[in-house]
């Protein structure tokens, strides 16, 4: 069976233009501009909505495959999907021992760790930029990144037959470079930090006929974000949660899936219940959260001090449209210091079994302070999201979990090394070799 099934609006009739978020200025849908030629504001997607409605239901988009092309009229894409045709449609997991660690009634870990096919949330956003590079003849992929973007770029890439180059700050994790080179892109590591290098890169898209994901494709790239949120408003039913926690790096994912629920809402498909948005940030990197609590309608850039490296991005491209849905929706912005990132990564692994990076971490640790700063009420349903997987980041906890026992291969060796002192080995009552 094919993973698509046909749209039920031509995508054609359905995706407009792109509209500057600052100014409003629209452009034509072809239109070679990423960012406003008027105010250098962001653009956007636009949607005739009328056109779905009544025709975009449930019932259509659960009888669909399991991937995020379930929502292809929600997309920016024309053509037929090309690239993540089997991304998406991750676990939303009820977590009722952590929620009962955090004193919670109802607790979901939304869980792009185990996505497809490099365990990160961004093979979503990916999935959605080289189907619209592929969609307009560009031959060679590149982007900016920390590590998730560059594995997801590469791993795509390599399945969709783009030449591709991937930019990254020296010194990331070792399991994010091997996950880029293994499908043989050209990895290039810039002495500086992200931010560093996403102003290079912001020259390289000018000089260059390529298709930068975070760049020149942004506006669509963007979108493939909002399949996160649709996701948890299906797997719950079709219902909003009354309050979720996201990370914040660049700012790409809080946005979308803000945008992800008003949608939802404008074609009837949920209830508007005003879900509460909550930014989480790293302590050693935290302009938005700082400026929320701070109450400060400007941002200060800064440079990133932390353990949270693929969340370490000290000018978020997108921190005001965060900054404003925090406040907006009755949020807010809070940050975790390494200490409690380690922590919570170790919690959420002991809780539920789900081993996160890093920037997962911060949002549990985020999510915890919030609980018991009163600002998400313990009765009410959250949803933590949980962006990418730990086997890339284990030098982060590896000097904070316990060790291995050495023994020789003998019951005597193993009850003397591994169980306490004062506990007898006494076979319980049905087991193999007790005497019952």
């Amino acid at each position: 069976m094919h993973p698509i099934h046909p749209p039920v609006v031509e995508p054609c009739e359905v995706i407009q233009g792109l509209r500057c978020k600052e100014c409003g200025h629209f452009y034509e849908k072809d239109s070679p501009v990423y960012v406003c030629e008027y105010d250098f504001g962001p653009l956007e997607v636009v949607y005739d909505y009328e056109k779905l409605k009544g025709k975009l239901t449930r019932e259509v988009i659960e009888s669909r495959p399991n991937n995020l092309w379930r929502y292809r009229e929600l997309l920016p894409v024309e053509s037929e999907p090309e690239v993540g045709l089997y991304s998406g449609w991750t676990p939303l997991v009820k977590a009722d021992r952590l929620a009962a660690e955090l004193g919670v009634a109802e607790l979901y870990i939304k869980d792009d760790s185990v996505n497809h096919p490099t365990f990160s949330y961004k093979d979503r956003v990916v999935s959605v930029a080289l189907s619209r590079a592929k969609e307009q003849g560009y031959r060679t992929v590149s982007c900016a990144s920390t590590g998730n973007l560059g594995n997801s770029v590469s791993a795509h890439a390599a399945r969709a037959g783009f030449d591709t180059y991937i930019f990254i700050p020296a010194g990331l994790e070792v399991g994010k470079i091997v996950g880029s080179l293994v499908y043989n892109p050209k990895v290039i590591e810039i002495d500086g930090n992200y931010d560093d290098v996403n102003r290079f890169c912001s020259e390289m898209a000018d000089k260059y006929s390529w298709a930068f994901v975070n760049v020149n494709l942004r506006p669509y790239y963007t979108e493939g974000a909002k399949t996160y949120g649709f996701e948890i408003a299906e797997q719950l039913g079709w219902k909003l949660p009354q309050n979720i926690v996201v990370p914040v790096a660049g700012g790409t994912i809080l946005p979308r899936v803000y945008r992800s629920f008003r949608e939802l809402v404008e074609l009837d498909l949920v209830e508007d219940n005003s879900p509460r948005f909550f930014a989480a940030q790293a302590a050693g990197c935290s302009p938005i959260a700082t400026a929320i609590k701070e109450e400060s309608e400007v941002f200060r850039p800064v440079k990133p001090k932390t353990i949270a490296k693929s969340i370490a991005i000290g000018n978020p491209a997108d921190g005001y449209e965060v900054m404003d849905i925090a406040r907006k929706t009755g949020g807010w912005g809070e940050d975790a210091t390494d200490e409690e990132i380690i922590d919570a990564i170790k919690i959420l692994a002991q809780c539920e079994g789900i081993f996160t990076e890093t920037a997962g971490g911060t949002t549990l640790a985020v999510a915890k302070k919030l609980v018991e700063q009163g600002r998400i009420p313990r009765d009410e349903s959250l949803v933590v999201c949980i962006t990418g997987n730990g086997m890339k980041t284990q030098e982060a906890v590896a000097n904070h979990v316990g060790q291995t026992h050495l023994i020789q291969p003998t019951v005597e060796s193993f009850e003397r090394n591994c169980l306490p002192m004062d506990e007898a080995f006494v076979p319980e009552v049905g087991a193999v070799g007790a005497i019952v």
